[in-house]
């Protein structure tokens, strides 16, 4: 990556670490960071010097997901375009949405067909997207100081990033639907008391006992352990994931042209509950929806 990506990757040994660095934007993904976590992850999966790999967030943070404050002022034409071609600016949220995903699962893929394990380390808040990228990766562990949330819903989303895929394989249906429909937010110990992830680490040498864990990893049978997540990803019916990332690309980008997300929008960036109406989805120009606001801080009612 460029010494001006928000995302970083670096050797320790057999072991690659990827890290998200844009917390003034809470580790959250524009056009150009999923960008650069695509050609990020495809290098550290593809490279057969590294055997084990980290991803991470900077700052107290693991990554909340898409950029909205991004996708409400409508994204960069540039950007944009890189995905488009010929055709036309986007004419809903929906499609802003799109081009951010289209890379993000992307990376996902590329995670579940790799041929060495993928160690989500998440210190700090994993919501909306973040929390589906960390479901992705073969093994997660937490800091004390994690917060797992699906958190769509809060915006009137449908849910991506692979979470409605994982949710259900990794809970079982009933706690994948109170996840999805209550959205309790999960503390690191919840978090590992329900299946979420393998172990919670002390916040002193949360970095340390990762980065041990994954050169242990790396230090082992490598082509055997590729084998045996194949195996393992094949009973547990893996090889849809392609499929249903399809799937829900499709469903959110329509759901994000809908009065609902217009209103969630809204109510992230005036930090005030959304009022729901249940509206069908909607076209409109996406820059008159654009605004100034500036981010707003962690919190129970600010995440997406």
């Amino acid at each position: 990556m460029s010494g001006e990506s928000p995302i970083r990757i670096r050797r320790d040994g057999a072991v690659g670490v990827l890290t998200i660095d844009r917390r003034e934007r809470f580790n959250s993904l524009d056009v150009a960071t999923a960008r650069d976590f695509r050609a990020a992850g495809l290098q550290l999966a593809r490279d057969p010097a590294v055997r084990a790999v980290i991803l991470r967030g900077e700052g107290g943070v693991f990554c909340s997901g898409a950029d909205l404050k991004y996708i409400r002022a409508g994204g960069e034409a540039s950007e944009l375009g890189y995905l488009q071609g010929s055709r036309p600016a986007p004419s809903g949220f929906g499609e802003v949405f799109q081009q951010i995903l289209e890379y993000i699962h992307s990376t996902i893929s590329e995670i579940k067909r790799a041929p060495k394990p993928f160690l989500a380390a998440v210190d700090g808040i994993a919501a909306a997207g973040g929390f589906g990228i960390a479901m992705a990766c073969d093994l997660v562990y937490a800091s004390p100081r994690a917060v797992f949330e699906w958190a769509y819903g809060k915006t009137g989303l449908t849910g991506a990033e692979s979470s409605t895929f994982f949710l259900p394989r990794l809970l079982g249906l009933r706690k994948a639907m109170e996840l999805v429909l209550v959205n309790p937010r999960l503390s690191a110990e919840e978090a590992k008391r329900v299946g979420l992830i393998n172990d919670v680490f002390p916040q002193e040498t949360f970095e340390a006992d990762v980065l041990a864990l994954a050169a242990r990893l790396a230090a082992g049978p490598t082509e055997a352990l590729a084998v045996a997540k194949s195996l393992v990803h094949q009973a547990a019916g893996v090889e849809r994931l392609d499929f249903h990332l399809d799937r829900e690309i499709e469903a959110l980008a329509r759901i994000a042209d809908g009065a609902d997300f217009a209103e969630g929008l809204a109510s992230f960036f005036e930090r005030r509950p959304a009022h729901f109406e249940g509206g069908a989805p909607r076209r409109g120009n996406v820059a008159s929806e654009s605004g100034t606001a500036e981010p707003c801080p962690i919190s129970k009612e600010s995440l997406p």
